[in-house]
């Protein structure tokens, strides 16, 4: 797969999402909105776990409360599609793309450091998940599917842009640029490693 400039520029991924992905995703509908339901629950409770942990920066707490309202938002749009379409939600699966991110992170660097890797892992998932979002908007037979994911899509790009400036609020920006960009290599490698499944959004 080659890397676009336009996911390059929107979203700075090295590499994209293949097309064919969601020809698998069509295929395993309740599993995909399963899978969004329970990736829009972490987003929610992953920004009160920031809000709790940094409660001292006030930006970021004024800044994230509203985000928590709209994910939780967003995993009920997402149950209430299930609902619509007889579908289940199934049980939550562990998520490898995740979990391999976070061995990433630098967990004995200096206080700064750490902040730094929390909140970029937040902007790298939110870009993955605003990219897969953006092939489901535009490759999905279902018309009305298109627009439920394009809806999402642009409220992914918001909190992706929104964890990068929180980024380069409490960090030098020169520090945070740097950063980033070994971040987006570490996950062009994950992507190649990882087996890429029809029914995950990340």
């Amino acid at each position: 797969m080659s890397t676009t400039n336009e996911t390059k520029n929107i979203l700075g991924l090295h590499l994209p999402t293949d097309p064919r992905w969601v020809n698998l995703a069509e295929l395993s509908l309740e599993y995909i909105l399963t899978d969004h339901a329970y990736c829009e629950q972490k987003a929610a409770t992953s920004c009160i776990s920031l809000i709790q942990r940094y409660s001292e920066l006030e930006k970021l707490v004024t800044e994230l409360a509203p985000i928590v309202t709209e994910e939780w938002g967003h995993f009920r749009l997402v149950l209430a599609e299930l609902h619509k379409r007889n579908l289940k939600l199934g049980k939550q699966r562990k998520d490898e793309y995740v979990n391999q991110l976070q061995l990433f992170q630098k967990k004995d660097g200096s206080p700064e450091q750490r902040l730094l890797d929390k909140l970029l892992i937040f902007a790298l998932i939110e870009a993955r998940s605003c990219e897969r979002f953006k092939r489901l908007s535009e490759g999905l037979d279902d018309e009305y599917l298109r627009n439920f994911y394009r809806r999402f899509m642009e409220s992914e790009a918001g909190h992706y842009h929104l964890f990068i400036e929180l980024a380069e609020t409490y960090v030098e920006k020169s520090i945070v640029r740097k950063r980033w960009q070994e971040w987006l290599a570490y996950e062009a490698v994950l992507m190649q490693k990882i087996e890429v499944r029809g029914d995950r959004i990340h």
